[in-house]
């Protein structure tokens, strides 16, 4: 299973759009076997969606996110989880124990960057 995590560096991102960086884990029999960051290619409606799901990202964790992106995601069947805060691979390892759970927090608003 592959577990991305929009982030700023190692941190989880308050916006998913305005991330940094994404940390990919890469997950077997419930725990991270590696992980990699990679750079965000750019804020563009509709573009990170389908940027993470065509590197086989299945589950998307952020602080928050927008409607349109979570549509896209649920499109794809990307499990999508908003409401995370903290370490972005503490994170990864708390939803891998099924303690990890979505506010269902969606960000309504372009010009908070950081405040959903």
């Amino acid at each position: 299973m592959k577990i991305a995590v929009a982030s700023m560096g190692n941190d989880v991102a308050g916006h998913f759009g305005h991330c940094e960086n994404f940390n990919i884990y890469e997950c077997a029999d419930g725990s991270v076997t590696s992980a990699q960051s990679v750079p965000n290619p750019g804020h563009k409606p509709g573009f990170l969606p389908n940027f993470l799901g065509d590197m086989g990202v299945e589950v998307i964790i952020s602080g928050g996110m927008g409607g349109g992106a979570v549509e896209i995601f649920n499109d794809r069947k990307i499990e999508v989880i908003v409401g995370a805060q903290g370490d972005a691979k503490a994170a990864v390892e708390s939803y891998l124990k099924g303690e990890l759970k979505s506010t269902g927090a969606v960000c309504h608003e372009h010009q908070h960057a950081g405040e959903c």
